[in-house]
């Protein structure tokens, strides 16, 4: 997988573009963004053709997300108290395209309820997957558990604990980097496309790592990082609004 990537769109904490239309409307809410670095190299071959890794200093990064979804809607309808709202858990990576678009791409996505993973898996081809999972709260101790049901590897799982500190007054560039994200890169109906999103700026807090246990990074495909991770935050949650995915050339599909 190779592409000449333009120069990449700048890092911006607010999204670049207002969402007209939204196809899905949901909240992610408590969220723990944990990231180690890695070498571009090594990551490359796990993106979507048109895509290369996106690098700060000649260096990319894998993240372990845990959070809570919350009220998924489609096109514009309320929320879905049930269905809509689970815990979930998402192995990361970073990308750019020709165009220069910056975003994500999910190696895997554990989540609670099959019937969004079954939807996420055969209406966008995303790598969702059917776990058990929690989210609990004790004071500023949260901590998020997963363990895989279906399909395989069958009892993948990640256990991650950490302490909110103290709300970040202005993120570092690295700290923009890996949370100003508003798209991500799939392949769709054949091609690698782009599926952009909007949300107010992140409200951040630094945290503590008190334990991460898991294996879903090397289920995911992603060589296993060394060291300890270069950057833990906590987010209490942002609403957000995703758009129609667009396909290589730019021009959304129907």
């Amino acid at each position: 997988m190779s592409t000449t990537a333009r120069i990449p769109e700048p890092v911006t904490p607010d999204a670049p573009t207002a969402l007209q239309r939204p196809l899905l409307t949901q909240q992610w809410l408590d969220l723990a963004f944990v990231h180690w670095a890695v070498d571009p190299a090594d990551v490359a071959g796990l993106l979507p053709d048109g895509t290369v890794p996106d690098v700060l200093d000649g260096v990319t990064y894998v993240g372990l997300v845990a959070f809570r979804m919350h009220r998924v809607g489609w096109l514009g309808s309320p929320g879905v108290p049930y269905l809509g709202s689970f815990p979930e858990t998402n192995v990361r990576l970073y990308s750019v395209d020709a165009h220069g678009r910056r975003g994500v791409v999910f190696r895997s996505m554990d989540a609670a309820r099959l019937v969004p993973v079954l939807m996420g898996r055969t209406g966008f081809r995303l790598p969702y997957v059917w776990s058990r999972m929690a989210v609990q709260a004790d004071d500023d101790i949260i901590t998020y558990t997963s363990s895989r049901r279906w399909p395989r590897p069958r009892g993948a799982y990640s256990r991650i604990v950490l302490r909110r500190g103290e709300p970040v007054a202005e993120p570092t560039e690295l700290e923009h980097f890996l949370t100003a994200r508003w798209g991500m890169h799939n392949t769709f109906f054949g091609d690698t496309g782009y599926l952009p999103n909007e949300h107010p700026r992140w409200p951040l807090h630094r945290a503590e790592l008190l334990a991460c246990e898991e294996n879903l990074l090397a289920a995911a495909g992603v060589p296993t990082p060394t060291g300890e991770p270069v950057s833990v935050l906590y987010s209490p949650g942002v609403p957000v609004r995703l758009g129609r995915p667009a396909r290589p050339g730019g021009i959304p599909t129907p």
